[in-house]
C-alpha cells in the first residue's frame, strides 16, 4: 500500500539572533489512509514544529536540511510539499488535502465573524462553489459532527459556543474540504474529561467515515492509548521510538517512553506516588552531545551514550527504538 504522506530526514533548524535552533532533528515516518499516528513528546520536543512542515506554515526563518523530504500521495501523483512556494500551489496542503484543528478553536477562529461565513469563506477558496451550495454543506458538516440546531449554531460566533462545542465547529471546518489527512494539534488537552472522551469518539467515527489519516498531537499516553494506531514518541526533536500503540505502551523500549507510562496516574493502585521523568527538557540551544536524552536517562551505559547518537535498531518489523541499551538488536 501507497503511503497517504512519507516523511523522511525532516531536520528543520530556526535562524535567530543566537544563532540555528535544531527543532527537529533526521525525523522520519508514513502514515497511510485511514491511520491515527500519535505523536507524543514533552513541550519542546518539536511536535508541533513537525506538524506545520507537512503544511508548510513555520515561519520565514524555517531551514529545512538538504535531505528533507515531504511526499503527499494524491489522485493526481505526488506532491512534495517543501516545494510548493506559490499561494495557489500551497492551497493543496492548506486545507486542501490537509487540515489542521489546534488546542484553542478561540484563538483559530475570527471572533467578529460568524463560525458560518468563516466555513463558507473556506469552503469557496477551496472549491468552484455558490455561497448556498457552501451554506448546505457548512450545515451538513455541522450536524454530522455532533452539534445540535447546526442552521441556528451556523449564525452564531465562536465566542457563543461552549468549548466543547467550539472545538467541534473546528472539527467540522477543518473536515469540510474533505481532507486525506487531519492534524490535530492537541485537540482535547483545553476540554474536560467528558467532552475529551466525546472528541476522541467522534474522531474515531470519522477516520471510518472518512477513510482519512489523522496525526494526534498530544503529551497524553493515555488519549494516544484510546485513539491512535501507532505511536511516535519525540524528544529533543527527534523520534526515540516508534510503533503500533499497544506494542509501545505494553512493551516500551527507550527509558524516555518507560518514564513517561509510569508518570500516568495508575487506577489500580491510588497510593502509588507518581514518579516523573526527572530532570527537564533541555534547551535547543544547548542540545546535548551523543543520545539528546542521556542528561536525564537513568540506564545511561557509560561514555557511548553522551558521546555517539544512536541509530534505530528493529524491536520487531514494525516497532523500532533509537537507544544503545538496544544497538544490538538485529535490524
Amino acid at each position: 500500500m501507497t503511503a497517504l504522506i512519507e516523511v523522511k530526514n525532516l531536520t528543520i533548524q530556526f535562524r535567530t539572533d543566537e544563532g540555528l535552533v535544531t527543532a527537529v532533528d533526521d525525523v522520519s515516518f508514513s502514515i497511510d489512509k485511514g491511520q491515527v499516528m500519535g505523536l507524543v513528546g514533552e513541550s519542546g520536543s518539536g511536535k508541533s514544529v513537525t506538524a506545520k512542515a507537512l503544511m508548510n506554515l513555520n515561519a520565514r526563518n524555517a531551514v529545512y536540511g538538504p535531505e528533507s523530504r515531504i511526499t503527499l500521495h494524491t489522485e493526481a501523483g505526488p506532491v512534495e510539499v517543501l516545494k510548493l512556494k506559490t499561494a495557489r500551489d500551497l492551497k493543496i496542503v492548506r486545507g486542501g488535502a490537509i487540515s489542521k484543528i489546534f488546542q484553542e478553536p478561540m484563538a483559530s477562529f475570527a471572533p467578529a465573524i460568524t463560525i458560518g461565513d468563516q466555513m463558507v469563506e473556506q469552503l469557496r477558496l477551496h472549491a468552484d462553489m455558490s455561497k448556498a451550495k457552501a451554506k448546505e454543506i457548512s450545515v451538513e458538516m455541522l450536524d454530522r459532527v455532533g452539534i445540535s440546531d447546526p442552521s441556528r449554531r451556523f449564525g452564531q460566533y465562536a465566542f457563543e459556543l461552549s468549548g466543547g462545542m467550539r472545538q467541534r465547529a473546528m472539527i467540522a471546518m477543518a473536515l469540510s474540504t474533505k481532507p486525506k489527512l487531519l492534524i490535530a494539534d492537541e485537540p482535547t488537552t483545553a476540554l474536560d474529561v467528558t467532552i475529551q472522551a466525546q472528541v476522541i469518539d467522534l474522531m474515531k467515527d470519522l477516520v471510518n467515515e472518512f477513510h482519512m489519516g489523522i496525526i494526534f498531537i498530544t503529551h497524553d499516553l493515555g488519549v494516544i492509548a484510546q485513539t491512535a494506531d501507532k505511536v511516535a514518541v519525540k524528544y529533543l526533536g527527534r523520534i526515540v521510538e516508534e510503533g503500533p500503540v499497544r506494542e509501545v505502551i505494553r512493551n516500551p523500549k527507550h527509558p524516555y517512553t518507560q518514564g513517561l507510562l509510569a508518570a500516568l496516574p495508575k487506577l489500580d493502585d491510588l497510593d502509588a506516588p507518581l514518579t516523573p521523568v526527572a530532570g527537564d527538557i533541555p534547551s535547543p540551544l544547548e542540545r546535548p552531545t551523543g543520545c539528546v536524552f542521556h542528561t536525564r536517562c537513568p540506564k545511561i551505559v557509560g561514555d557511548v551514550c553522551k558521546t555517539a547518537l544512536p541509530h534505530d535498531s528493529r524491536v520487531d518489523a514494525s516497532h523500532r527504538v533509537a537507544c544503545h541499551i538496544h544497538a544490538e538488536v538485529p535490524a
